[in-house]
């Protein structure tokens, strides 16, 4: 009561000696501006000696944030609890309480406990609030680590990520843990109001992606939304982070043009982890560990010629390896295929890192943007365009094998062909789904780690028995595990059909070639239809939303029978190629004009796309469709054209040698492992980026460590796994039809 009663006289005496005067102490600083529960939070600070009280004038006066004081005014009562964790405040207190008036005056510090939050927050942020004033060092520590508003705003310098290490190690004084937060804003204007509208446009890039703060960011960034990076005690929940960043902002948005909404995720809010390591983590550890020195075992089996298994020589490291590097062509291979695969593997890796760039801060965000809003940029906004020719491929040589074992034996062993199929593809993606899943969590940190990697591997937990049955593609894009795997998906399920098909067109050529047909049209129509409806768009235009990506992937991309169009140019590509003999001769003419149509068709594609993706461009429907029913189509008949023709011995130009060249098989072996591996090491980098970058092009979007991490891994995947297990097929192969061929003779 005391205390009360003697704040409440000093007040009295201030007013009663600007009697007759202008009074700008209140009104400059604008009492009115101040929350009552903030003055009564402050006064709290006052203990029950005076020397230590903190006045409600030392409060207005300390508001004013618009002066610097020229003299020192600092009184000499303590701002703090007695006993403060900085030893040199005895020694320096009234150099420090001038330092520490100065400092939060110019940059204010970010307050936690605002607002209706938890008890123990708000004790806590007390207690910030009073060893900050003291600098004492894991206060300014945590004030260090908060976001600041920086230069650049206006180029689209807006995601702060602040300072994630400095934060999360913080250990203050009672057992006060730092926390790092970061933040989604989103923010909007009057819409009436044409030069805020200006600058927010400057702010967010002139919205090469619009994203809502709602909208899933684990996959797809959301390019619209501000990262706010905040440094908290721990005992504040995220609820309480939410509610004081919003309760600040809107007391400096409230009578502007500018309205700010806050959304604070539990996942995005991290401490330094004092966990153990999950038993499952070190179990796949173990795991791949085994299979590593199992590999080593069979290598020196295999090496000093000693009598083993061969199931056993097939994980040698010495064997794999020479089948790794070997440049000899099996028995009726087709030659340009290694070169289709390898080209647009290398596009879909361009496509895949240009949209993980997007995730990462920028200080010239919106010269990037720029840059990037040009026609050219076609390269990298066709991805769905590269994974059409793997499609194409998958239904040539399913064709092509299928129809060979039909002209030797008579009949097809169907199921012998499912478990072929699951043996050759289910222990890679197995390996990868364990490591992303129960590793990769646990071997980093970041601010966005927990967005882009320890979310998509819980999700891998609940629903990682899609991806084993092949059915992922059909549960929404953004509760995929292993998102980048609905090809596969796709693949098997068109691949499940198609000895129907190849059997229709094997037995039945004419009739079967005109219900592939049919098929083939009512796909392409579909697309068409599908995508003007919804307004989906397959290509990346300048200005998509992230709700139109996710759309069109679910309605369109991800489905098997938007992609059968393709499938079926393969299926009829394998019986050409295998009822065409190799010295088969066309029509001069009819060789050119098919060069010259598909080269159109390449092209139109390929280029035709580019508009949509200049800064200016208004999404049309129309536009948006055909490139989704024709595009696939067009860049695809180059690649069957240039396959038929050299296969059969009628073009031998410099396009089709190059996509012939032997050194091609060697990216075929590693193909499937580099589509598997490349978003998991994009989005480790994104997860661990901790600061905003200068961006430029060619020395971020041609990554070559990125790159060279890839193809290691990949390589590695494919030593260890990836050929063990096709060498463990070929011998079951090879042991069943032992088996049948000697019960034939019985």
């Amino acid at each position: 009561m005391g205390t009360f009663v003697k704040a409440w006289t000093i007040v009295l005496l201030v007013k009663l000696s600007y009697a007759g005067k202008s009074v700008d102490v209140i009104t400059s600083s604008g009492l009115n501006t101040l929350e009552e529960e903030e003055i009564l939070r402050v006064l709290s600070r006052n203990e029950s000696t005076s020397v230590n009280n903190f006045t409600l004038i030392e409060l207005i006066d300390n508001r004013r944030n618009h002066t610097i004081e020229t003299e020192d005014t600092w009184h000499e009562e303590k701002l703090s609890v007695p006993h403060t964790s900085n030893f040199f405040y005895d020694d320096y207190s009234e150099e420090i309480d001038r330092e520490a008036r100065r400092l939060l005056q110019v940059l204010p510090a970010f307050d936690p406990g605002v607002g209706r939050v938890s008890p123990e927050c708000k004790r806590h942020t007390e207690i910030f609030h009073r060893e900050l004033a003291k600098f004492t060092l894991w206060a300014l520590k945590m004030y260090d680590a908060t976001a600041k508003i920086p230069s650049g705003l206006l180029n689209g310098n807006v995601n702060q990520f602040g300072d994630f290490d400095e934060c999360v190690e913080i250990e203050g004084s009672d057992r006060i843990q730092g926390q790092y937060c970061l933040a989604y804003l989103q923010l909007s204007v009057d819409e009436s109001r044409l030069d805020l509208k200006h600058l927010h446009r400057l702010i967010h890039s002139h919205y090469a992606f619009r994203s809502n703060i709602t909208d899933p960011g684990h996959r797809v960034p959301r390019f619209n939304i501000v990262n706010w990076a905040v440094c908290t005690p721990a005992s504040c929940s995220f609820k309480d982070v939410e509610t004081s960043i919003h309760e600040m902002l809107t007391r400096y948005t409230s009578q502007t043009g500018l309205k700010v909404t806050v959304k604070v995720n539990k996942d995005m809010c991290q401490i330094k982890s004092k966990e153990p390591v999950p038993n499952e983590t070190i179990f796949v550890s173990l795991l791949v560990m085994a299979i590593f020195v199992l590999t080593i075992v069979a290598a020196l089996y295999d090496h000093y010629k000693i009598p083993a298994s061969e199931l056993l020589l097939s994980f040698s490291l010495k064997r794999n390896f020479k089948k790794l590097v070997s440049l000899e062509r099996r028995q009726n291979d087709i030659a340009t295929l290694h070169g289709i695969r390898a080209i647009n593997a290398l596009m879909l890796l361009l496509a895949h890192k240009s949209m993980a760039l997007f995730f990462n801060p920028y200080a010239n965000r919106t010269e990037m943007s720029e840059y990037l809003g040009k026609p050219w940029t076609v390269i990298g906004r066709a991805a769905s365009l590269y994974t059409d020719p793997f499609i194409m491929l998958s239904g040539l040589l399913t064709s092509y094998s299928f129809i060979g074992k039909l002209k030797k034996t008579g009949n097809l062993d169907i199921k012998d062909e499912y478990v072929s199929r699951l043996i050759r593809i289910v222990p890679p993606l197995a390996t990868l789904i364990l490591l992303c899943t129960y590793v990769i969590p646990y071997i980093g940190s970041g601010p966005q780690w927990n967005l882009v990697i320890t979310e998509h591997a819980n999700i891998c937990k609940n629903t990682w028995w899609r991806n084993f049955l092949f059915i992922h593609n059909y549960f929404g894009f953004e509760s995929m595990c292993l998102t980048h795997t609905h090809h596969l998906g796709i693949d098997v399920q068109l691949f499940i059909f198609s000895p129907l098909m190849v059997l229709l067109l094997y037995k039945k050529p004419k009739i079967g070639a005109i219900i592939l047909t049919v098929f083939a049209l009512f796909s392409t129509a579909l697309r068409y239809f599908v995508t003007y409806y919804r307004e989906l768009s397959n290509y990346v235009f300048f200005g998509t939303s992230i709700k139109q990506l996710f759309d069109t992937a679910d309605f369109s991309y991800t489905l098997p029978s938007h992609r059968l169009t393709v499938y079926i140019i393969g299926i009829f590509m394998g019986y050409l190629l295998r009822y065409l003999p190799k010295d088969y001769k066309i029509n001069k003419v009819v060789l050119y004009t098919g060069w010259i149509l598909c080269t159109i068709m390449c092209c139109c594609a390929f280029f035709g796309p580019a508009g949509m993706g200049s800064i200016n461009y208004i999404y049309n429907p129309i536009d948006a469709a055909m490139y989704n029913a024709f595009a696939p189509i067009g860049w695809c008949a180059i690649f069957a054209w240039a396959t038929v023709m050299y296969h059969t011995g009628n073009t031998n130009d410099w396009f089709t040698r190059f996509l012939a060249w032997k050194g091609f098989l060697i990216t075929t072996r590693l193909s499937y492992a580099i589509y598997l591996t490349q978003f998991p090491i994009y989005f480790y980098n994104v997860g661990r980026t901790r600061s905003a970058e200068h961006f430029a092009f060619f020395s971020m979007q041609f990554d070559l460590n990125e790159f060279l991490c890839i193809i290691i891994l990949s390589i590695i995947l494919t030593l260890l796994v990836d050929t063990p297990f096709q060498n463990i097929k070929g011998y079951l192969m090879k042991k069943s039809e032992a088996t049948k061929q000697l019960s034939k003779v019985q």
